[in-house]
């Protein structure tokens, strides 16, 4: 593939689907109390789960074609160097890999796929733009992203209330995300970093309650890593500030969904979950996020 294709694929952020599926199953595995599945079935739901992420990024650009025209004209379908029809093709090929992947796990896995790819396509066709369902449809993407991992080992039926801290995340991403072009967001930034720290003191919350204090230092390297830029957005209000806030609150997915990994299941495989990091800032480096 040439590097317009994996721009218009955003490799960075598709990493990020991974530490999700971890996440969720290590937390599947804390509620349940039941085993950590086989190492096939964690490959096949991750690889789904990446399938369909690309899906949804691949349609954000497909639907947002006009607005680059204007915005971004450098990205792969305004500038021509991918045509609307491969695009609109490739984000279909992907959701469908993605479903057929699911399948394999199981009929809760591919129901939770379908919703994941009817909620992608709702989010980028339709709620986007709207100022607080926008926010809420791609943390919604997120938090079924997370269920979806859950399906490997078993629903929290008991503990749906986790789903809504990734919808809180994102939905402060998504926020910050508004101002990345003409800066001017300083408020929206604000109450992105209150999301911010709802979802941490929720993590500090769980981890102490379930007695799992090897937690404690991912959710402080979470905190730093995506407060200190969004802080540094606030005070200058530029646009290179302001993405990268947003680049670094897509990155530290990872770091958070090590935090829940380490509560979930284990040190062990949280700091397997974070070496997904540099991989995803290596890609970052090359590709962009947003």
């Amino acid at each position: 593939m040439n590097r317009y294709m994996w721009q218009i694929l955003r490799p960075a952020n598709v990493v990020t689907a991974v530490s999700d599926i971890l996440a969720g199953i290590s937390l599947a595995v804390l509620f349940s109390s039941q085993a950590f599945p086989t190492l096939s079935q964690v490959l096949i739901i991750a690889v789904a789960s990446m399938c369909l992420y690309a899906g949804g990024v691949v349609f954000n650009d497909v639907f947002d074609v006009e607005i680059d025209k204007k915005e971004r004209p450098e990205r792969p379908i305004p500038s021509g160097n991918i045509s609307l029809k491969k695009a609109i093709f490739i984000g279909s090929l992907c959701f469908l890999i993605g479903i057929i992947l699911s399948a394999f796990i199981g009929l809760n896995a591919l129901l939770v796929a379908l919703a994941i790819a009817l909620m992608c396509l709702l989010y980028d066709g339709l709620f986007k733009h709207h100022y607080i369902a926008g926010p809420i449809a791609m943390g919604a993407c997120r938090a079924l992203n997370l269920l979806l991992g859950f399906t490997v080992v078993a629903l929290p039926y008991e503990n749906f209330y986790i789903l809504i801290f990734p919808i809180i995340y994102i939905a402060a991403i998504t926020n910050i995300s508004r101002g990345e072009v003409y800066g001017n967001n300083r408020k929206a930034i604000i109450v992105s970093v209150i999301m911010y720290t709802v979802v941490l003191l929720a993590m500090l919350y769980l981890s102490i309650s379930f007695q799992k204090l090897q937690a404690l230092p991912f959710i402080l390297f979470f905190g730093g890593f995506i407060l200190y830029p969004a802080f540094k957005a606030i005070n200058t209000l530029v646009p290179r500030d302001i993405q990268n806030a947003v680049k670094m609150g897509v990155l530290g997915l990872i770091i958070m969904n090590a935090a829940w990994v380490s509560i979930g299941y284990g040190f062990v495989w949280a700091l397997i979950t974070l070496l997904l990091l540099p991989v995803s800032i290596w890609l970052s480096s090359r590709f962009k996020v947003t």
